[in-house]
C-alpha cells in the first residue's frame, strides 16, 4: 500500500455526514504528510481503533512538533517503521435542513371534550453537528460512509416519543390546538435537544406543520362552530330544525321529526310542532335564514313565525282537542297523532235504548232488522 503523503475529501453532493479515509481497513500514514480539513469539516484522527484527536479547519502537518499526541507513536513504531497505520474521519459539519418528522401510526390522546383522540402530526427540523468524535463512537463506528438516510428514522422515533409525553402534558383539548403549535413546537425542541445531544448532534430548528385529528373529530368540532357562531346549542339546534321543517314544507322530503309526526311515535308531537314552530323559525330568521310553512286552512305558503295566515286570517297558534283522547293538537290537524282519529267528523250517534235508532222525525222508531 502506498504512502498516504496529502490526505483530504470531498463530498460532491453534500450528502454525507461521514466519510472514512481509506474506506476500508487502515492506511499508512508517514511523518509530514498533510492532512486537509475544509472549513465544513472536522477531521477525526483513529489509531489502532482510538480517537486521538480532532482537527479543525486548515492544513495540518503529521510530525512531532506540531501534533504532540505522534510522539508515543514513534517511540513505538509499527514494526519499527516509522510510517504508522490509522484512518481519518471526515465529519460534516454543516446545518442538515428541511428535514421531515411525522408519526407513522396515529399517537394516542386522552382528550377532555372528545375523550380519546387518535392525533397524526408532521413537521420539519434541522440540525448540525457539533462534537464530531462523540458522532463517530456512538453511531457511525466502522462504517466508512454515513449519510442522513442512515439515522432520519432514528431520529424521527425519539420526536415521536417526545411528542407523545408533551401533548399529555399540555394539551387538554385539540380544540385549543392551533393556538399552541408554536409552544407545542418550542417545548419539543427543548426535549429532544438532549437526546440529540448525547450522539453529538444539536437541533438548530424545529417546526410543527399540523397536529390532526381523525375526520370524525374534525366533522364534530364543525358543527361546535356552528353552534359558537349562532350562539350556543340551544340556538343552533332551532336553526336545524328550521331548516329541516322548512325543506318538508316545500316539499324537500320526510325525516326527523315529520316522520315522527306522520307515525304517531311520542305523544302529541303533532302539537307539539304547532307551539314550537313559531320559536324556532323566529330564531332562524333571525340568522338570515327564511323558512316558509303552510297554512293549515287555505294550504298557502307564509312566512314561518306567523300569528296569523295573511290570506285567510287563521289563528295559527290555537290548538284544538282530540274527541277521542283530549290531546292538544294544531288547528287543521286531520288525524290525531296520539290515537289516531279523524279531526273534524262527527262523533257516532248513540243507539237508542231497545235496539232502534231514528228515522226520519223526530221520535219516529225505525226497527232494528
Amino acid at each position: 500500500m502506498a504512502l498516504m503523503e496529502i490526505i483530504e475529501f470531498v463530498d460532491q453532493a453534500g450528502k454525507e455526514i461521514v466519510h472514512r479515509i481509506p474506506e476500508s481497513g487502515s492506511g499508512e500514514f508517514k511523518m509530514g504528510s498533510q492532512l486537509i480539513v475544509r472549513e465544513n469539516q472536522w477531521g477525526v484522527f483513529f489509531r489502532d481503533g482510538k480517537a486521538l484527536d480532532t482537527f479543525g479547519v486548515g492544513r495540518h502537518t503529521l510530525s512531532t512538533q506540531n501534533i504532540p499526541f505522534l510522539t508515543a507513536l514513534i517511540t513505538t513504531p509499527l514494526f519499527g517503521d516509522t510510517p504508522f497505520r490509522a484512518e481519518v474521519y471526515y465529519v460534516n459539519r454543516s446545518v442538515y435542513t428541511d428535514q421531515k418528522w411525522g408519526t407513522t401510526e396515529p399517537v394516542l390522546f386522552r382528550d377532555s371534550e372528545f375523550k380519546m383522540v387518535r392525533l397524526r402530526a408532521n413537521g420539519i427540523y434541522s440540525i448540525q453537528v457539533v462534537d464530531p468524535k462523540l458522532l463517530v463512537l456512538k453511531l457511525v463506528g466502522t462504517r466508512s460512509i454515513y449519510t442522513m438516510r442512515q439515522i432520519e428514522d432514528f431520529l424521527r422515533g425519539i420526536i415521536v416519543g417526545r411528542l407523545s409525553d408533551l401533548l399529555g402534558e399540555s394539551l387538554d383539548s385539540v380544540l385549543d390546538l392551533p393556538r399552541y403549535y408554536d409552544e407545542i413546537g418550542a417545548g419539543l425542541k427543548a426535549r429532544v435537544k438532549d437526546d440529540f445531544y448525547q450522539y453529538g448532534l444539536a437541533l438548530v430548528d424545529f417546526v410543527v406543520n399540523a397536529i390532526t385529528p381523525p375526520e370524525a373529530v374534525l366533522k364534530a368540532i364543525d358543527e361546535r362552530s356552528g353552534m359558537e357562531a349562532i350562539g350556543g346549542m340551544d340556538r343552533y339546534f332551532q336553526f336545524k330544525a328550521a331548516q329541516a321543517i322548512g325543506d318538508i314544507a316545500q316539499g324537500g322530503g320526510g325525516g326527523g321529526i315529520a316522520d315522527a309526526a306522520a307515525s304517531g311515535v311520542g305523544l302529541g308531537v303533532g302539537a307539539g310542532l304547532g307551539f314550537m314552530i313559531p320559536g324556532m323559525m323566529q330564531q332562524a330568521m333571525q340568522s338570515g335564514a327564511q323558512p316558509k310553512m303552510r297554512c293549515p286552512s287555505c294550504t298557502k305558503d307564509i312566512a314561518f313565525g306567523s300569528k296569523f295566515c295573511p290570506e285567510c286570517g287563521t289563528d295559527l297558534e290555537a290548538t284544538v282537542d282530540c274527541p277521542q283522547c283530549q290531546a292538544k293538537l294544531a288547528v287543521g290537524t286531520k288525524f290525531c297523532a296520539n290515537c289516531g282519529q279523524q279531526i273534524g267528523a262527527p262523533a257516532p250517534a248513540a243507539a237508542p235504548e231497545g235496539g232502534a235508532t231514528t228515522e226520519g222525525g223526530e221520535g219516529t222508531p225505525t226497527p232494528t232488522p
